[in-house]
């Protein structure tokens, strides 16, 4: 999860259609229109005959691809979701509750905002001011009930949800700022900071269980399976580090990377690791086997900041463009346009039942996205089948408000 302080907006707005302009927009509308205008020709001399055989070889050609029909499909339907959240001040993390509808929010002045959701509102219901300086991260343990954020003032703060008081405080947990955290179960976490440390925290006990350096640069992200044995680390350097959490040591170093490894998503019953990178890369890797990627992807021309796998083969991404894209990485194929914002987006998250998931952006709102088609959609991919690029990019998925899809896909290399 990349955090970036330095230039965002204030000023913010939620407006249902965004219409965005590229290099490419008048060459998209000719061909557009050009399309329109074959299609909708209905010249005099055409015979009974000819004009069925047309259609008949028209509904051919959009049957050619069940997960266009899919998403076309899905379009219709309504799409209910909780209305956007409007800050006053830049949101630098978000977290869903693992248990209800509840989303907590970390700001850059260090507190914490507590909404519930439901698809006709947003209520905030509290405000926890709990660090002097921005805080950084914020999760929930795995029944909901705790709260755990981190700051930039080089604190842990761990809070009871449902009275709102602050169950311990670690004060000057490391000696640099706090820069990321991972809830492991009810009682355990790990956080890292901008020097390179990760730390592994017992909230029974006053000390961390160990400290261990894993880089020069900041950790950007953390990730670990269901047997948690070992924790990958992502690191501004552009270094993959995986510490034995067993044996508190490192198990491997992974080559050095040409730019800042930012975040990460388990695919493939946690066999495969994703990891994205600044230069809009993303890196496969086989889970244990971090020493090298076995793949990896151009996904877009801007760095990409934040992912969220959604599926055992679908993850979400997005960052500098603030347009959210889903990929099929199994075969790899872009699908579409989840959503948008105005500005560079820097945290997802899914909500407890997979329902949704949320974003939050430099324009300082926090929206919500209704994913549930994509299990529809990813139940009649063909692995086999060859991707029609040119129906992909005119294909918007239900959630995203876009007026022109191949206007966001010109980011796309």
């Amino acid at each position: 999860m990349t955090r970036n302080f330095r230039d965002f907006d204030k000023n913010s707005s939620d407006e249902s259609n965004i219409e965005i302009s590229s290099e490419g927009e008048d060459s998209s509308s000719t061909l557009h229109d050009n399309e329109d205008d074959s299609m909708g020709q209905d010249s005099d001399d055409l015979t009974e005959e000819c004009q069925q055989n047309t259609d008949i070889a028209g509904n051919e050609e959009d049957d050619d691809d069940e997960v266009v029909k899919a998403i076309k499909a899905e379009k219709t339907k309504l799409r209910d979701h909780p209305p956007s959240i409007s800050c006053d001040d830049f949101i630098v993390d978000i977290s869903f509750s693992p248990v209800k509808n509840l989303i907590a929010l970390a700001n850059i002045v260090g507190d914490v905002l507590l909404y519930e959701y439901n698809n006709e509102e947003t209520k905030l219901i509290e405000t926890h001011e709990l660090h002097l300086k921005a805080c950084r991260a914020v999760e929930f343990n795995e029944d909901g009930c705790t709260m755990y954020t981190t700051s930039k003032d080089r604190t842990i703060m761990v809070t009871d949800v449902e009275t709102g008081k602050l169950k311990k405080c670690y004060d000057n947990a490391h000696q640099e700022p706090v820069y990321s955290l991972l809830s492991l179960d009810n009682d355990k976490i790990v956080t890292g900071d901008d020097g390179g440390t990760v730390k592994l925290w017992d909230m029974r006990k006053p000390d961390p269980i160990f400290s261990i350096k894993v880089g020069e640069e900041y950790v950007s992200d953390m990730v670990t399976n269901e047997a948690q044995k070992y924790l990958v680390c992502s690191g501004g350097d552009g270094v993959l580090t995986t510490v034995d959490l067993k044996a508190s040591k490192i198990y491997i170093t992974s080559e050095d990377y040409d730019s800042e490894l930012t975040c990460m998503g388990l695919f493939r019953s946690e066999s495969k690791l994703l990891v994205g990178s600044s230069a809009g890369k993303l890196y496969l890797f086989n889970w244990k086997e971090f020493g090298f990627h076995s793949d990896e992807f151009i996904g877009q021309k801007h760095a990409i900041q934040c992912m969220l796998p959604i599926t055992q083969n679908i993850v979400i991404t997005s960052g500098e463009d603030g347009i959210l894209r889903a990929a099929h990485m199994f075969p790899q194929r872009q699908l579409g346009i989840v959503g948008q914002h105005r500005m560079p987006v820097e945290v997802l998250d899914i909500s407890y039942d997979g329902q949704y998931i949320a974003s939050c952006s430099h324009d300082n709102d926090v929206k919500f996205w209704n994913i549930s088609y994509f299990e529809s959609i990813e139940n009649i991919i063909d692995v086999n089948q060859k991707q029609n690029k040119k129906k992909d990019l005119i294909n918007n998925l239900p959630s995203s408000t876009v007026k022109n899809a191949s206007d966001f896909f010109s980011g796309l290399v």
